[in-house]
């Protein structure tokens, strides 16, 4: 395993990735909170917010010119859904120190820049600056109000929406549009400084590093030092938990809207706690609907050509499995009909060796490709860590290949239907 961890302090992890796949230095900076319906719009504004200038560099012209110092480094910012938790997220990319023209020690100021955008922002009497809130409000609301232009997504995050309502994760990641005007910039500056001193935090830095010497840079960073020892506060749930409830009647969801093509999605609760779950329904996914040897896609989509597009996704953290499908709008009752058939016969186990064989080839393969790309393996291992698996990739292949198909049969005994949402014109 190429990765080491080092506790900063309390609640505060570097995750070192030592690799000389790559010429570039990639560190990640990920602060991870639970979601709740109060705080959601704040968090989406957030990183936006602090992107936009540091004491240091006090505007995104400065900031970007550091940057181009940096023999044109990159830098960005995001929030993203991960089970019950938002996860902010900041990066820089940035060129090896040995690749620098006059033996600048690049990954330092790479980290420097990272830790100011995020720990050390424009301040006055502890308010953060408040035209950037006005900006990024503006910005945030019509974030909010172009997610109806991604059909994909949108239907997506209704069926999730139904089946959690104002759970955590039926929440949508960048909140609600009836928030935005509210906020004041008392509310976000009295939030983020709550956040930085209580949430999870996480460094991770790839590259062909000196790891001693890196901790040592960290440990004595000041952005570091004025952060204070936190318990970790966020939710772990990657495990089957009680409160998945058999559903007595599928929730029906139909929407209408200006639309070509209608989407389907389809949720299910995987009602389980068998050995290796996680592992098991990634190769049950895999054979539903992940990838072009699947059910989804040789039955639904290829032979009895129902669908545009037919796939499944499996959301670990949640144990749920969701079914997407572009259709002809009047083909919704046989794409139903046919899905349907897709898993009852695997949970009958009329699916044969090769089937398995093609799952476990095909996660095999992208979990080797993980390792190609800097950013797709420090992603991996941000999901290892808040899943609190820490399996690595070696250890996720060994742990695929062992997978039966008496397991998987099991397992899709425990899947139920919870909700079909229909998008349709």
């Amino acid at each position: 395993m190429n990765k080491t961890t080092f506790d900063l302090k309390q609640g505060i992890k570097a995750h070192f990735i030592k690799t000389d796949l790559y010429k570039t230095d990639l560190s990640c900076l990920i602060i991870t909170t639970p979601l709740k319906r109060e705080t959601v719009t704040l968090n989406a504004l957030i990183p936006f917010m602090l992107r936009r200038g540091t004491k240091k560099l006090p505007n995104q012209g400065l900031i970007n010119k550091e940057l181009e110092n940096m023999y044109g480094a990159t830098f960005n910012c995001g929030i993203d859904k991960m089970g019950d938790n938002v996860i902010l997220k900041f990066y820089i990319e940035s060129i090896s120190s040995e690749y620098a023209l006059n033996s600048e020690n690049i990954l330092e100021m790479n980290l420097n820049n990272l830790l100011d955008i995020v720990f050390d922002p424009i301040q006055n009497d502890e308010l953060l600056n408040e035209q950037f809130l006005t900006l990024e409000k503006e910005n945030l609301k019509r974030v909010i109000n172009r997610k109806i232009d991604d059909k994909d997504s949108y239907a997506l995050d209704r069926c999730i929406s139904a089946m959690y309502g104002d759970e955590k994760f039926g929440l949508y990641k960048y909140g609600y549009e009836e928030d935005v005007d509210k906020i004041t910039i008392k509310d976000i500056s009295g939030y983020y400084n709550w956040l930085i001193q209580n949430s999870k935090i996480d460094i991770f830095i790839s590259g062909n590093i000196k790891t001693d010497e890196v901790e040592e840079f960290l440990k004595k960073n000041n952005n570091i030092k004025k952060l204070r020892p936190r318990i970790e506060n966020y939710i772990l749930n990657n495990e089957f938990t009680e409160s998945k409830q058999i559903v007595e009647n599928i929730n029906e969801i139909s929407e209408k809207m200006d639309v070509s093509q209608g989407k389907l999605v389809m949720g299910l609760d995987i009602l389980s706690d068998m050995e290796n779950l996680q592992v098991v329904a990634l190769v049950y996914n895999a054979i539903l609907g992940d990838g072009a040897n699947s059910m989804m896609f040789q039955n639904v989509r290829e032979k009895a050509s129902l669908a545009y597009s037919a796939r499944s996704t499996f959301v670990k953290q949640k144990l749920n499995i969701f079914i997407r499908c572009g259709i002809q709008i009047e083909n919704y009752e046989k794409a139903i009909k046919i899905i349907k058939e897709q898993l009852e016969n695997i949970k009958k186990g009329e699916f044969s060796d090769e089937d398995i064989q093609n799952a476990k080839t095909y996660l095999i393969s992208s979990l080797k490709n993980v390792a190609e790309e800097q950013d797709t393996e420090v992603i991996y291992y941000i999901g290892q860590e808040i899943s609190k698996t820490n399996m690595s990739l070696e250890e996720y292949i060994k742990k695929i290949e062992t997978v039966t198909k008496e397991q998987v049969v099991e397992l899709a005994n425990s899947i139920q239907l919870n909700t079909i949402y229909f998008l349709k014109n």
